[in-house]
């Protein structure tokens, strides 16, 4: 075999899916979320190369693709659920049950971290979480290793009979690498699940026994030699100090030390496990060394087993408790602690245009209805590209996934209790925002509650068709598999009603004056003696999806002389095809990002935007 053929340049996530291929990995469950969407998506990419059958999914949220996975692994088959960190908030409750009762097949949560954070509600640390729910986690410092832990993961999970889990940081998840292939195991596993009530369906009086089984567990996990801290000695120039690092902390270490030229006079501990840490390694490092330096992201899991009074790090101030520990930090932190030279000040950060929605995105016309129709309004959204409506003044809280309509009740009943006359509609009005992928998620279990709390609030659904901030995975009601296969739909509309909702309409926010006059519909429906929950579906196709740029008419958008230089196209539905000349104190259209769509017509007060020509 041509071993030149055997080695590829891979994104970490690209390397994780090959890694998952080579374990013989039969069950693989995941929700897209950035930085770690592209490991599920590379799976199905690869699935042809797979030497058995293997089940791929995007579940509706990340709890259910850990119960399908966990299922799996009770038959005896390899299983994977992976998710990003606040995702494992979701599936938190299934997780931490699963550390006392086990797995049978090998199986791994990957949860990609996102220290920063780049794209995230927090700058969680799964490590952390771990250790709290006592469950092994591997912290990979490159995409091979990530790679190649993949592997040990599934080995140690079927040793002991116990859920791993491999939390990449977003460096490691989005950065690329040559790595090696390997290949692929054949385990030939037939589905055989042990009914064993005792274990699966452990009741309380059962828990005291698997509790301590798990901690027997731990205690030799920990004591594994091939997982232990390895050390890169140094010439003993920098007597009883050490540094400590994992993950990619470790590889921006290993580099900066050698630009330094340090990377052999220190001695230097990579910590691949960072939980359970192994107490007799911690107690070398008590014994050996006066002074030592923990380099990790994002909160002190290490720092705090290792109980070392010469330790550095996060708890001691030494070391930023937030955002990345990028080189420049790093080397930062270096410096102050082997005396080096101070770096010279770093530049001011210089940010660009800040993001904003798509030249033509459906949800910037239904932001611009909603801000117009309700000057006063209270408008909680959600997760994903939408969040951007903020920008249009539309969006008013963000917290989590499926949070809006439960916060849009809250605020509700909150102003309700004030209110002199409710039945007379004495009350601000509450529009919440939601996208399709997100409303299947876990929007529709708050959406129940709203409406058994009488909460008067109006509830826009922004379907676009696709999980748009991720890429554009399927969503439940376009009836359609992760491998592209058809499946049953799962419509919108009947999920809306079966929730008790008596007010329910859709229309493309494209058609402004129909979309406004369902509003201020919804705002009455909200406000009658027998009103509740009013819903609206704001339906149009993501332009990301070719097939609905393709189907959608362009026409040439002009802005005539009439224009007065208000600025209002800009600032109050700012799309990026829409840009003031400063010279000249008037708009233009940007003919390159202009898509042609029109929904800037209505927006100017003087009329000066037109429509021409179709292209």
């Amino acid at each position: 075999m041509d071993t030149q053929a055997d080695v590829q340049l891979l994104m970490g996530n690209e390397a994780m899916a090959c890694g998952l291929l080579e374990a013989g990995c039969q069950v693989a469950a995941a929700y897209p979320g950035t930085p770690s969407t592209e490991i599920l998506q590379s799976l199905i990419d690869r699935r042809d190369q797979a030497k058995e059958p293997l089940h791929i999914e995007w579940s509706v949220n990340e709890k259910i693709a850990f119960e399908v996975a966990l299922a799996a692994s009770y038959t005896g088959k390899r299983s994977v659920a992976v998710m990003k960190q606040v995702g494992l908030n979701v599936a938190a409750d299934p997780f931490m049950r699963s550390a006392y009762l086990g797995v049978k097949g090998g199986l791994v949560t990957i949860v990609a971290d996102d220290p920063g954070p780049h794209s995230s509600q927090n700058e969680q640390d799964t490590r952390l979480f771990c250790l709290q729910a006592r469950v092994p986690v591997f912290d990979p410092a490159s995409p091979a290793e990530a790679k190649q832990l993949v592997s040990v993961a599934f080995e140690l999970s079927e040793k002991y009979q116990i859920l791993t889990v491999l939390r990449p940081a977003t460096r490691i998840c989005h950065s690329r690498q040559n790595v090696a292939l390997q290949p692929m195991q054949t385990l030939q596993r037939k589905a055989h699940f042990e009914k064993n009530t005792a274990r699966w369906a452990a009741t309380p009086p059962f828990l005291p026994a698997l509790h301590k089984k798990l901690n027997d567990n731990l205690d030799a996990i920990a004591a594994e030699p091939h997982l232990q801290p390895l050390k890169t000695a140094g010439d003993g120039s920098q007597p009883r100090t050490a540094l400590v690092a994992s993950g990619i902390v470790y590889g921006h270490l290993v580099d900066l030390l050698e630009e330094l030229g340090l990377s052999d006079q220190i001695d230097l501990y990579q910590v691949v496990m960072p939980y359970p840490l192994n107490p007799a390694w911690a107690a070398q490092l008590r014994n050996d060394y006066d002074r030592v330096l923990v380099l990790e992201e994002t909160y002190p899991v290490i720092e705090l087993q290792m109980a070392h009074l010469g330790v550095v790090g996060k708890q001691s101030g030494h070391v930023p408790k937030e955002g990345e520990l990028t080189p420049d930090v790093i080397y930062k932190v270096l410096a102050g602690f082997l005396e080096l030279e101070p770096p010279a000040t770093a530049p001011a950060d210089s940010r660009g245009r800040r993001p904003s929605l798509c030249a033509g995105c459906p949800h910037r016309s239904a932001f611009y209805s909603i801000k117009k129709c309700f000057p006063k309004g209270i408008f909680p959204s959600d997760i994903g590209c939408y969040t951007l409506g903020i920008n249009l003044g539309a969006v008013d809280t963000v917290h989590c996934m499926g949070a809006c309509i439960s916060q849009g009740a809250g605020f509700y009943q909150s102003y309700v209790q004030d209110a002199q006359d409710v039945a007379g509609g004495d009350f601000p009005t509450v529009v919440v925002t939601i996208g399709d992928s997100t409303f299947f998620h876990s929007g529709i279990t708050a959406l129940i509650n709203a409406v058994i709390q009488k909460a008067r609030i109006i509830v826009v659904i922004l379907d676009n068709g696709t999980t748009a901030m991720t890429g554009g995975q399927p969503v439940p009601h376009l009836g359609i598999t992760a491998i592209g296969e058809p499946t049953t739909a799962i419509a919108i509309e009947p999920l809306v009603k079966a929730s008790g909702v008596n007010f329910l309409e859709c229309c493309d926010p494209y058609d402004n004056d129909d979309f406004e006059t369902l509003l201020k519909q919804a705002d009455t429906h909200i406000r009658k003696p027998d009103g509740g929950v009013a819903v609206l579906i704001s339906r149009h196709g993501c332009l990301m999806e070719r097939h609905v740029a393709r189907a959608q008419p362009r026409f040439k958008i002009d802005i005539t002389d009439d224009c007065i230089g208000c600025r209002r196209c800009v600032e109050a539905f700012e799309c990026p095809a829409l840009v003031m000349n400063e010279a000249t104190t008037v708009a233009e259209i940007d003919q390159d990002r202009c898509i042609g769509c029109g929904t800037c017509i209505p927006v100017c007060p003087v009329k000066a935007i037109i429509k021409g020509e179709q292209l």
